[in-house]
């Protein structure tokens, strides 16, 4: 008894760690970018327009090329017309390669980013979205295998 007594707080350490390293082993990728190169997250009550983009299992997005002006803040309604789970990353090149990376590592990852949504089969979801600089913003699913059969697009920005 006394044995077993003496490893409870080494078992209750390994318990916490294994716990702990399941949580990053899920890729539960948390935490927006804020004022990026690419705008910031939108505030709904700021909304100026409405813009419905459509995933399909054919890995591409309609419409692909959407133009915005400097200053909008977009409301992107986001569906899934396929019967695979698809998303709609915003960022920069880098970003989205970056990210491409991660999603292959962890390709059930969780986003609470604004600039991300995945949406399963069927569904919808959204992103509002403010475009602070003028210039091109990416967009892509990086799901595996999705942004490298051309599942991508892009935001053109107009300065005002």
């Amino acid at each position: 008894m006394k044995f077993a007594k003496s490893f409870a707080p080494i078992l209750s350490a390994f318990a916490m760690v294994a716990l702990s390293t399941g949580a990053l082993a899920n890729g539960n990728h948390a935490g927006g970018h804020g004022d990026s190169a690419i705008g910031k997250a939108g505030v709904a009550s700021k909304v100026n327009r409405t813009i419905t983009v459509d995933m399909a299992d054919s890995m591409r997005y309609t419409p692909s090329d959407i133009q915005v002006k400097k200053g909008e803040t977009i409301r992107f309604v986001v569906k899934n017309s396929g019967k695979v789970k698809h998303e709609l990353s915003l960022g920069t090149q880098k970003e989205l390669l970056e990210h491409l990376e991660q999603m292959k590592k962890f390709p059930d990852m969780e986003h609470d980013e604004p600039s991300k949504v995945t949406v399963a089969p069927g569904a919808q979801g959204e992103i509002i979205w403010q475009f602070t600089k003028a210039g091109a913003v990416n967009f892509a699913c990086l799901m595996p295998g999705h942004f490298e059969a051309g599942m991508k697009g892009q935001v053109k920005v107009a300065g005002q």
